[in-house]
């Protein structure tokens, strides 16, 4: 469906009032600003605000419940059931990759020969809850990095080769995450099954942190101010008579 310019305007108006709060990086709204003025169709624009409120919204308090998701991962329920743009991948004497924004088929079948592959699923929809990736690595090499929160089984077998999982970022997988199960064939070759995060989702973690600590830091500041306050105060007034 093609989007109007009213529909332009209001993304532009949630993205400003997201920077307003500190949801956006001013680099990473700049960006989103600039694809919502560009944008063509509604799918173009969607992407751009499904994670974050809308203006004036209604937001449960922090610590109010407890949420696996983080920074810019959008809510599983809203990554799941959309319609597939890749089911598929297939290198020799090469490579391939599949990351960033994009749709992971129910069946997704990979083959690497006497080449490579990338299968990044850390900001990536899916067609179905249950998706099944097959890999097969022959004289090759394949690495599928995946977000911490992802329910996934790896189920591969290695015949002079590997076929495992590794995780460079600890996590609980998510109840409402999609299951992925992982399976195929390393011939002389590997597939390698990562767990880690984005390099922009370590510095919202980060940067969220040190929010924390700033504001704890107010917090004693504060509480240093006020008993300094209450100290002048006595030696003011003097000793009672």
């Amino acid at each position: 469906m093609r989007a109007s310019d009213s529909e332009r305007e209001r993304v532009a108006e949630t993205l400003r009032e997201a920077v307003a709060e500190g949801r956006l990086e001013m680099a990473e709204f700049e960006q989103r600003l600039e694809a919502a003025y560009k944008a063509r169709t509604h799918g173009e624009l969607e992407p751009l605000v499904r994670d974050l409120p809308a203006p004036g919204a209604a937001v449960a308090p922090v610590g109010a419940a407890p949420v696996r998701t983080t920074g810019s991962q959008k809510r599983w329920a809203d990554r799941i059931g959309k319609p597939a743009t890749s089911s598929g991948a297939f290198a020799i004497w090469g490579g391939f990759g599949r990351r960033g924004n994009w749709t992971v088929g129910r069946k997704f079948t990979a083959f690497a020969m006497w080449g490579g592959g990338e299968i990044d699923l850390r900001e990536a929809n899916f067609e179905d809850r249950e998706v099944v990736i097959r890999c097969f690595a022959v004289m090759g090499g394949m690495q599928v990095t995946v977000p911490p929160e992802l329910n996934v089984e790896v189920r591969g077998i290695g015949i002079m080769g590997g076929f495992g999982e590794r995780s460079k970022d600890d996590g609980v997988p998510s109840p409402d995450s999609p299951r992925v199960r992982i399976t195929g064939l390393a011939l002389l070759g590997g597939v390698g099954v990562e767990r880690k995060r984005s390099k922009a989702e370590k510095q919202r973690l980060k940067d969220a942190e040190l929010e924390r600590l700033r504001d704890r830091q107010r917090e004693l500041d504060g509480e240093s101010g006020s008993g300094r306050e209450r100290g002048r105060g006595r030696l003011e007034k003097g000793p009672s008579d």
